[in-house]
């Protein structure tokens, strides 16, 4: 008698498993649905996104990062392209929309690649190699900036601005954002670099966008420790100070026997003479200006403010660093160790009324290597989305320090490499040329959306695009998405960073390469919170091992 055997379980009971063709397809749909999400925000006609959180909050935005990081995305799928725009914005600043856009294009084409039976592999390898040539066709098509054109640089901030939020304030805002890079520009071992985390932004309500200004200095969100101290000081001496100017509790217990009341006045007055010996090292050594972040008593106050010098206390770290930076002073953990030559200079320190706030501005700085930007606007809304706007400018200025070679924008560059890939396609030959022609159509998508964003036909855009990047000599003309009109980007000033478009360009074959190679999802059945602790996972039985690199992915949930 023929012995039945027993189904062999491999996932946990309630475990959901989706395999082959059909996984393949479910994530390049979640991906595909990421790539909609953000697509009409391409360019500066694009539109804007609001999203409102479950308590509430409020975000109006046409910043791909900015979108992808507030929605709850759940699909592992489409995980991976949110973490395409958060590698794309930490690493570069900018491109994130063009990223996330050009791998949900990949995925598109791929899935009809696979409707034609080749398999994921080859697609892989033929999007590798249309990257590295594309990498290759792009140095080629680079053009090389120096740090004192500022007409170049500025219309690199232009480009990377693209908010209809500042109209006609574009120009003032890039400005804005290639003066502080530039103040902030260092050379290390003969490579230059600028950290734009050393730019201060401060928001506050109120007036308009054109009171938005730009300080060689800092801005403390401070007031005056007493109102006796002086409101302005010029040619500031700043002692910057890492020590308390009070007398601390000792970290250790002590105990002292006083028998006499003449004891407890006796102490009382060696507590303040030790007060008074610190005020007197401020002041020999030729500071007018105290910044600590540390405590100060009252009797410090009061004497600080009857010598006339101008005190600010509990200071945080990052903010005394980037005082330090801006006014080439020391920070010094002791009042002892307080000399002429390492206090900080600063043309002026005052207390100015923002609005209904107080600050303290340490300005006219010489060779600030921090600086500060004080962002007004009538809408709170919009102080957030100017300030994400002024960090992609900032960002992109940054790269240019970085690599100083740019390249015309427009989707100019990607109907160029479409053409050139199609060429380099042929030379090929076999299935992998289909991939490597799929990768240059899928790069027409950046040119498509933007004339459909611009309310033009994209067809229409995209014949005569081809019809003029036939000639070798137009091979930077795009489209001018105010007027549908097929002109030179480099003549028209819209630019951006060479390694922002490598960037994109590698991040998105990546991310594209790595979803086509997962043929196999495994969502387990999630346990109940009160179950979750201690609980055993998912019983998994023998499993067939990912035999060499041409082995297909499986994704977890």
């Amino acid at each position: 008698m023929k012995q039945i055997r027993k189904p062999f379980l491999i996932l946990k009971e309630g475990s959901k498993r989706t395999e082959g063709e059909d996984a393949i397809r479910v994530n390049i749909e979640a991906a595909r649905v990421i790539g909609e999400t953000i697509k009409s925000t391409l360019g500066p006609q694009g539109m804007d996104k609001m999203l409102v959180d479950r308590l509430g909050g409020l975000v109006i935005t046409n910043d791909g990062a900015t979108i992808l990081e507030e929605i709850d995305v759940r699909h592992p799928a489409a995980k991976i392209m949110v973490e395409i725009a958060r590698a794309q914005d930490s690493e570069v600043g900018d491109g994130t929309t063009t990223a996330v856009l050009l791998a949900s294009e990949l995925l598109t084409q791929a899935e009809k690649l696979l409707s034609l039976k080749i398999h994921p592999n080859i697609i892989v390898s033929g999007f590798k190699k249309a990257l590295n040539k594309s990498q290759q066709i792009l140095q080629g098509l680079s053009l090389d900036v120096t740090l004192n054109d500022h007409t170049i640089l500025r219309n690199i901030a232009k480009s990377a601005i693209n908010n209809k939020l500042l109209g006609k304030m574009e120009e003032y805002f890039a400005n804005i954002a290639v003066d502080s890079v530039l103040k902030i520009r260092e050379t290390r071992k003969n490579t230059s670099f600028a950290d734009i985390e050393q730019i201060q932004i401060i928001k506050h309500q109120g007036t308009s966008l054109s009171d938005t200004i730009m300080v060689n200095g800092i801005i403390l969100e401070k007031d005056l420790e007493h109102p006796d101290m002086p409101k302005r000081i010029d040619n500031a001496r700043i002692a910057l100070l890492n020590v308390p100017l009070e007398i601390e509790k000792t970290k250790f217990n002590t105990e002292i026997r006083i028998t006499t009341p003449l004891q407890i006045k006796s102490y009382l007055n060696e507590e303040d003479e030790i007060l008074r010996k610190m005020v007197q090292k401020i002041r020999e050594c030729g500071a007018n200006v105290v910044i600590s972040q540390k405590g100060m008593s009252l009797l410090v106050e009061h004497l600080l403010a009857k010598n006339n010098i101008l005190a600010i206390k509990r200071i945080r770290k990052k903010e005394m660093m980037k005082i330090q930076r801006a006014t080439g002073g020391k920070v010094v953990s002791s009042v002892e160790d307080l000399r002429a030559d390492i206090l900080g200079q600063a043309g002026l320190v005052e207390e100015k009324l923002i609005g209904t706030k107080k600050m303290i501005f340490i300005e006219k700085c010489k060779n600030p290597h921090s600086v500060s930007i004080l962002i007004r606007g009538s809408i709170e809304h919009l102080l957030h989305e100017v300030e994400r706007t002024l960090i992609d400018a900032m960002s992109v200025i940054a790269d240019i320090v970085k690599d100083p070679r740019y390249l015309p924008g427009g989707g100019s560059i990607e109907i160029e490499l479409a053409k050139k890939l199609r060429e380099f396609a042929i030379q090929i030959g076999g299935r992998e040329q289909l991939a490597i022609e799929a990768f240059a159509d899928a790069l027409e998508i950046i040119p498509k959306t933007l004339a459909a964003n611009g309310g033009f036909d994209p067809i229409d855009i995209l014949v005569e695009l081809r019809a003029k990047h036939s000639i070798a000599k137009n091979k930077y003309y795009g489209i001018d998405v105010f007027n549908g009109k097929i002109v030179d980007m480099k003549v028209l000033g819209v630019l951006e960073p060479l390694i922002v478009k490598l960037q994109a360009l590698k991040s998105a074959t990546e991310a594209a390469s790595m979803i086509l190679k997962i043929d196999d999802v495994v969502a387990a059945k999630l346990i109940a919170p009160e179950r979750r602790a201690g609980a055993p996972g998912a019983e998994m039985g023998p499993q067939s091992p990912n035999l060499g690199p041409k082995s297909m992915g499986k994704m977890p949930r």
